[in-house]
C-alpha cells in the first residue's frame, strides 16, 4: 500500500531517541507512522495536512525509542522458574534436565505465552526463542511457540535448537532428552521450510541452533552450519559461558570454544552466540574479524555465577552485541528492559569500571545491537524513515522518573519505566502498560496450571 493511502498514526510532543547512526535525539519531536512503516520523524510538530490520520497521540512526558530486541531466550523455562537457585551452570543443568525432558506441547505453549507477555509488556517488539528440548511424542513444540508469538503480535525469531550428545556420550542431558543426528537435522530443515519468512517485514524467522558444545556432537555442529547456509538462514548457539565449558572443550576437542567453533564452521556474519563471558583477546579478535555476534545476558550470567562478559572490549573491536533475557529459570523476571540497567551496572564492575558503558550505549545494545545480531538492522532497531514501525513510548514523568532530567538516563538508570504504547508493525501490542492482544490473567492461569502439571509428572517419576 502506498504511504499516501495508508492509515497514519502521529505521535507528538515527546522526547525521541532514534538510535540511528548519529544517535540523533529530539527533546520534543514527532513520529509519523504510515501503515507498518515509519514515514517521518523530526523535531517540533508533525507536518500539517497529512491525510488519513486515524490516531493522534500527545506524547508529553514520554520518551519514544525503537522497540527492544531480545536476542536470547528459552521460553519453556517459564514454567520451571525459581528452581536450583544456588547452582552454577553445569549443576543447574543437571538438576533441571530431568524436569525439562518431560515437557509437552500444552506446557510449551503456556510457557511461551508467559515469556512473551512479560517481555512485550516491558517494551520488547522483537522476541527470540532458542528451543532445544524435544522429548519423543511431545507434539509440535516449534508450532506452539510460533503460534504464541503470532497471537501476541510480536516480531519473532525461532532458533530451532537440538541436542544429540547425552550422558552416555559424555554430555550433560539425560539419554532420553536428546534427538538423533539425522532426526535433529531433518526436523530443523522442516521447521525452516515451513515457518521461515525472508521478507523485509517478516513476523517470523527461523535460525539453525544446536544447543551447545557440551550437548551437541561435532557432526551436528558441522552439518547444522552447512544446513543453515544452504537454506539461507542464521545460526545460533551458546558459547564461552563458563570456565567449566572452556575446560570441557579443551579436554574433549583439544582446543578452546572459539577455536572449536571456527573449526566447525561456526564463526561468521550469519552467526550469533549467547553469553561469551570467557573470551580472551584472540577470541574477541576472531569474532570481530568474522562479524560473529554476541547475545549478552547480564542477569543470567550473574544468577549462575558465570562471570562478567567483556562487552566494552567487544564493542571497541567491532563485535555486534545485543541483549538477551536468557531462560526464565536463570532470569526469573523474564524482562529485557531491566537488562539495559543490569548490562550497564554489571559491566561497570569489570576492568573498565565507570567507563564501561553509558546510558545510550545500553539503549543501543537493547535496540540496534539486537537488530544487528538477528540480521535485521536494515529493518528494525532504530527510528528512521522507511524502517518498520516497531517503537515504544516510555512514561518518564511519573514518580519513578520525574526528577531525572535526561529521559534516556531515566529509562536506563532509573526504575523500569511504564510502557504507555508499544507498536509492532504499526499495530498496538501494549496500551497503558497492559497487553491489548491477549488476556494477561488467562496466560498467568494457564502457565501456573501447566507448571503444576509438570511438577506432578516429575514427582510420579
Amino acid at each position: 500500500m502506498a504511504a499516501s493511502a495508508a492509515a497514519r498514526t502521529i505521535i507528538e510532543n515527546c522526547a525521541i531517541a532514534t538510535v540511528d547512526a548519529n544517535d540523533t535525539e529530539y527533546a520534543s519531536g514527532y513520529v509519523v507512522v504510515a501503515g507498518n512503516r515509519i514515514e517521518s520523524i523530526g523535531a517540533g510538530k508533525a507536518p500539517e495536512g497529512l491525510e488519513n490520520v486515524v490516531r493522534r497521540i500527545d506524547g508529553t512526558g514520554h520518551l519514544v525509542t525503537p522497540g527492544l530486541v531480545n536476542t536470547h531466550h528459552h521460553f519453556y523455562q517459564w514454567i520451571t522458574r525459581g528452581m536450583a537457585t544456588d547452582h552454577n551452570l553445569f549443576n543447574w543443568l543437571v538438576a533441571l534436565y530431568p524436569t525439562w525432558a518431560r515437557i509437552d506441547e500444552p506446557m510449551v505453549k503456556a510457557a511461551a505465552q508467559g515469556s512473551l507477555a512479560m517481555m512485550a509488556r516491558g517494551g520488547v517488539t522483537t522476541a527470540m526463542d532458542h528451543h532445544y528440548v524435544f522429548p519423543k511424542g511431545s507434539g509440535d513444540l516449534s508450532g506452539a511457540v510460533i503460534g504464541a508469538a503470532s497471537d501476541m503480535g510480536v516480531r519473532f525469531t525461532l532458533a530451532r535448537g537440538s541436542m544429540d550428545r547425552s550422558e552416555k556420550d559424555g554430555g550433560l542431558p539425560p539419554d532420553f532428552a536428546v534427538e538423533t543426528l539425522e532426526g535433529a537435522l531433518a526436523a530443523t530443515e522442516e521447521t525452516v521450510r515451513k515457518h521461515h519468512d525472508a521478507s523485509f517485514d517478516a513476523m517470523t524467522q527461523v535460525a539453525v541452533a544446536p544447543c551447545s558444545p557440551f550437548s551437541v556432537s561435532t557432526e551436528l555442529m558441522k552439518q547444522g552450519a552447512e544446513l543453515a547456509r544452504r537454506l539461507g538462514v542464521r545460526l545460533h548457539t551458546h558459547g564461552s559461558e563458563t570456565v567449566e565449558e572452556e575446560q570441557f572443550c579443551k579436554e574433549l576437542f583439544g582446543m578452546g570454544p572459539t577455536e572449536y567453533f571456527e573449526s566447525t564452521g561456526w564463526l561468521g556474519s550469519d552467526v550469533w552466540m549467547a553469553h561469551c563471558v570467557h573470551m580472551n583477546d584472540s577470541d574477541i579478535a576472531a569474532f570481530a574479524r568474522t562479524g560473529t555476534g554476541v547475545a549478552h545476558c547480564p542477569s543470567s550470567n550473574a544468577r549462575l555465577a558465570a562471570g562478567i562478559a567483556r562487552v566494552p572490549d567487544m564493542l571497541k573491536a567491532g563485535v555486534p552485541v545485543g541483549l538477551g533475557v536468557d531462560g526464565t529459570a536463570s532470569n526469573e523476571s523474564g524482562e529485557l528492559h531491566t537488562e539495559l540497567r543490569n548490562a550497564l551496572l554489571i559491566n561497570r564492575l569489570g576492568a573498565h569500571r565507570e567507563a564501561a558503558l553509558g546510558a545510550r550505549q545500553a539503549l543501543r545494545l537493547g535496540t540496534y545491537g539486537g537488530a544487528q545480531v538477528l540480521g535485521r538492522a536494515d529493518q528494525i532497531g532504530s527510528l528512521e524513515a522507511g524502517k518498520l514501525a516497531d517503537l515504544v513510548m516510555w512514561k518518564v514523568d511519573g514518580l519513578g522518573h520525574s526528577t531525572i532530567a535526561d529521559p534516556v538516563t531515566a529509562i536506563v538508570f532509573g526504575a523500569a519505566a511504564p510502557v504507555t504504547l508499544s507498536l509492532v508493525n504499526g499495530k498496538p501490542v501494549v496500551e497503558d502498560n497492559h497487553l491489548v492482544t491477549v488476556d494477561e490473567d488467562a496466560i498467568a492461569r494457564d502457565a501456573r496450571s501447566e507448571s503444576q502439571r509438570l511438577a506432578r509428572i516429575v514427582a510420579q517419576g
